[in-house]
């Protein structure tokens, strides 16, 4: 979304008017290029909504949201016409989206319709906007007049502390920062073994040899998916192929292009204070030897926290760790949403231990598959 300066003449602070040419001129010439909107209808089901993460079915109307990355590929964000986000700014009219001559007649005109609605409800919100800031300035003149003892300073103090207040409420949720720095090469007082190491509560796997960057990722779950399991036994050894197709349908996914990750939780690791290096020990023995066994490079995130409150961010269904392979762990490269997917048990079934999975793939907007569908094709 472009930014945009405004400049009002009743501002308190004074501006000097030679300055605003640079200003315009820096503000156009600095600007990114604006997103593009394009309609079209859907050449499968394989693509979901970006916003209500449900698939979009094969030849419905889909519009997309295109943008540049700042590594020079386009990407597209695709969304069933009703949850689209517009925008005056965005689509000024329907003539101005392209692919609406190609359309059908019938969803010309509904198109054209959802975009007159929501200009009109946009125009509306606008104008409460506006009033609601009228009155929050009479307010703040009102209190300023009732306030005549306390010191100016002191004003300023209230004002800043009732800014920053706001902002903690309305703000978005902060995204984890990773610095190299807070990364160790042990989880608390567990030793990691060579090329994994921790970062808070989370244990990955580094860019080991092999591992593909990609705009694709084949995600999977471990325990229940990818290998069976049993929580009455541990130990690098304690499990077995979950299904005989694994190997070559993971090969297959690698030679096509596809970034394996495993997102895994094991809240053992941070619950067994007294026998974390052996929890820690046979989690990684497990993972190490299944991707000896399978015979194909894989990157891996392990969620270490508990589900108690409060959550902890990096373990399933939250999406610590996917941001953590999105934005850190892939070489800056856009994920293509549409050939991307995630593999999990826990789907919330009457005998699944939880739904943290399908949870998961719903937040980050990921197709989801049930192993058992997954590895019979």
């Amino acid at each position: 979304m472009l930014r945009t300066l405004t400049i009002s003449s009743c501002s308190p602070i004074g501006l000097n008017p030679s300055l605003l040419p640079l200003i315009l001129s820096f503000s156009s010439s600095s600007m990114a290029t604006p997103a593009k909107v394009v309609a079209e209808y859907a050449k499968s089901s394989k693509s979901s909504c970006k916003k209500c993460s449900k698939a979009i079915a094969a030849s419905s109307l889909r519009l997309g949201l295109v943008s540049k990355a700042p590594q020079g590929f386009s990407m597209t964000k695709w969304h069933h016409m009703e949850c689209f986000p517009l925008s005056s700014d965005l689509i000024p009219s329907a003539n101005a989206i392209s692919g609406f001559s190609s359309l059908k007649s019938s969803d010309q005109e509904d198109l054209a319709k959802f975009i007159s609605e929501a200009t009109v409800d946009e125009q509306e919100v606008s104008d409460k906007d506006e009033s609601a800031k009228n009155e929050s300035r009479k307010r703040m003149i009102i209190e300023v007049q009732e306030t005549d003892g306390k010191e100016g300073t002191e004003l300023e103090e209230d004002r800043i502390k009732i800014a920053k207040t706001s902002a903690s409420i309305k703000g978005p949720e902060v995204e984890i920062a990773f610095s190299i720095v807070d990364v160790k090469s042990h989880y608390k007082d567990a030793k990691l073994l060579p090329k994994w190491k921790a970062f808070q509560t989370t244990i990955y796997l580094e860019q080991d040899e092999g591992i593909l960057d990609s705009e694709k990722i084949a995600a999977f779950d471990f325990d229940g998916c990818l290998a069976k399991t049993s929580v009455k036994r541990i130990g690098a050894n304690a499990w077995s192929l979950m299904y005989p197709s694994i190997p070559e349908k993971l090969q297959s996914l690698y030679n096509d292009g596809y970034k394996l990750v495993i997102f895994t939780n094991e809240s053992n690791i941070e619950r067994w204070k007294n026998k974390r290096q052996t929890a820690v020990d046979s989690k990684i023995g497990r993972l190490e030897g299944f991707i000896k066994l399978v015979k194909v490079p894989i990157q891996v995130f392990i969620a270490c926290g508990s589900s108690n409150e409060p959550a902890d961010p990096f373990r399933k269904p939250k999406i610590g760790m996917w941001n953590l392979l999105k934005n850190h762990f892939n070489s800056g490269l856009p994920i293509d949403m549409d050939k991307s997917f995630y593999v999990g048990d826990a789907a919330g079934r009457k005998d699944d231990h939880s739904d943290a999975d399908i949870k998961f793939a719903e937040a980050i907007g990921l197709k989801f598959y049930l192993p058992e569908d997954f590895f019979s094709t």
